[in-house]
């Protein structure tokens, strides 16, 4: 039973302290199926922002990367496409564990009752995607993210060793910092015990104590203008452990989806799946005439980063804000068959995509770095792991080919829960942790600072950190975003914590990391790309 039903309704409640086995901070595909498989082992917390039902997961339309047609394909083929996708910065032992590992993987999604789309004799119908050298995406329409995310909600809720805790925003992860000790970088056993968590229909800030302590905070893509990504993505798990000491990496390897669905004043953007790329679509610039011929052989199945960039100068060659993805060339009732949603989509806003070209333009989409972790997705600070978007566990190196970011889930999800339950026993919760210090006050003036500074920080990443950058850039966003964190800081010090000001922090961290790593790369390679430093 979840014991927070019991307080809900006492807004004036004092602090709760709350002992799990399991503490899961995000609830898509890599939180979740953590969960089902940690909860054979222990009891389980599963935090989630809003509710179940949002996360980055649902909103991936394009598929499942795995080897499952021997007869054209193997897992060579696999690691070699990852390994050239990410500009042979990928870890070869995370690539080989992930490609290795998908089928596995995709076994336990069927066991969790995903539906897949199959061919009439039962084989799965398979896409391909820009950079993969066969067809291996599995996919259920053109919203595979909606049904593994709806799947998974029905598993969860039906465990009764899983506790779900709707509208908790985690504040910090719990270390030796809070118990009075100091913690630097170079602190060799930095350990996690868990993390205050606000209670948004309390107000109040709770303590969760665990023995293991999971990341799966999903991605950064809220820190940009535009982005495909729920606006729920802001870097939390990442933030925290980053101010917890932790060790992140690769940050400045930002992937901008080529064709989000351009559409003024959405946000987030409509995404047209690169399996739409990958049925036949053709890139056209305004006046209709094709141009990847100009940037790359593979042309419109060249990897995301080459094809964003040939969008991006095609914009700044003709001054225009868009491009046209036309597939108005290939069956009618194929199409609409294939792309139901995109269809639907773009017809509410009168582009028939069977007759009209759809406007597209690059937007954020997908981090390749984030919270360094290992094999076992362990993170550098102890009885702490990390899953999903917000790690970094090598996979992706530059660039992330597409449809591999699932079944990394999937695959470090499963190693994470066989690591930490050989270990768990071994570990208790801390008795001496402090409660978190209410002090503080709301201030009337505050909504209005945070949603200022929210939109400055869009505007910064978007202007001087985006898919084209210089050392002048980052230079002007790292001078911007060091007084916006002075700002905040203060204010965080001052008030009581909400999600909006805890959101902040984070962006605003995360916006630091991303141009502070992308300061230090002096070269073009995958996804940061500098005129600084060309390729060669």
């Amino acid at each position: 039973m979840n014991p927070q039903r019991f307080h809900d309704s006492a807004r004036n409640r004092k602090n709760m302290t709350y002992k799990y086995d399991y503490l899961v901070i995000g609830s898509g595909i890599a939180g979740m199926s953590f969960a089902l498989k940690a909860s054979r082992k222990g009891k389980v917390a599963l935090i989630c922002k809003t509710t179940l039902d949002e996360a980055n997961t649902y909103y991936a339309q394009g598929g499942v990367a795995s080897v499952t047609n021997l007869e054209v394909d193997d897992f060579d083929k696999h690691i070699h496409d990852t390994m050239v996708a990410g500009d042979w910065l990928s870890d070869p032992q995370a690539v080989e564990k992930v490609v290795k590992g998908a089928p596995k993987g995709i076994a336990d999604l069927l066991s969790w009752k995903v539906d897949f789309d199959r061919k009439e004799d039962g084989s799965f119908d398979l896409h391909r995607e820009g950079g993969h050298s066969e067809f291996r995406i599995l996919h259920h329409a053109d919203n595979t993210g909606a049904e593994i995310q709806r799947s998974l909600v029905e598993q969860v809720k039906a465990n009764p060793d899983i506790d779900i805790y709707d509208h908790h925003f985690a504040v910090e992860i719990i270390t030796q910092h809070h118990l009075g000790k100091i913690v630097t970088r170079r602190t060799p056993d930095i350990t996690c015990y868990g993390a205050y968590i606000l209670n948004e229909d309390s107000g109040k800030v709770d303590t969760f104590l665990a023995k293991v302590t999971v990341m799966a905070t999903g991605g950064v893509g809220a820190v940009y203008t535009t982005t495909t990504n729920p606006l729920i993505a802001t870097g939390d798990g990442i933030a925290m452990v980053y101010r917890a000491k932790g060790q992140v990496k690769d940050m400045e390897f930002i992937q901008f989806h080529p064709t989000a669905l351009y559409h003024p004043g959405d946000r987030p953007s409509f995404l047209i799946t690169e399996a739409m790329r990958g049925y036949g679509a053709v890139l056209r610039n305004l006046d209709g005439e094709e141009f990847m011929h100009k940037y790359d052989p593979r042309l419109s199945l060249a990897p995301r980063d080459v094809v964003a960039r040939a969008i991006d100068s095609e914009m700044k060659l003709h001054g225009t804000d868009h491009v046209y993805l036309d597939v108005t060339g290939k069956d009618p009732e194929e199409t609409r068959r294939h792309f139901p949603n995109i269809y639907e989509k773009c017809l509410s806003l009168g582009i028939d995509i069977t007759k009209d070209m759809i406007p597209v333009a690059p937007a954020a989409h997908y981090l390749c770095g984030g919270i360094k972790c290992d094999l076992n997705g362990e993170s550098s600070i102890k009885r702490l792991y990390a899953i999903g978007e917000c790690s970094c566990t090598g996979l992706h190196g530059g660039n992330r080919l597409a449809s591999n970011s699932l079944i990394e889930a999937v695959v470090y999800a499963d190693a994470a829960a066989r690591h930490s339950a050989s270990v768990i026993d071994g570990y208790d919760w801390r008795h001496d942790v402090p409660e978190w210090n209410d002090e503080g006050t709301a201030h009337p003036e505050e909504m209005v600072l945070i949603i200022q500074e929210a939109k400055e920080v869009n505007q910064i990443m978007a202007y001087y950190v985006g898919i084209v950058r210089s050392d002048l850039r980052l230079k002007r966003a790292w001078n911007r975003l060091d007084i916006l964190y002075e700002e905040t800081e203060r204010l965080f010090k001052v008030s009581k914590p909400t999600r909006e000001l805890c959101e902040l922090r984070n962006i605003i961290n995360i916006g630091y990391l991303i141009t502070r790593q992308a300061m230090e790369r002096k070269e073009s390679r995958g996804l940061h790309y500098t005129v600084d430093y060309p390729h060669k």
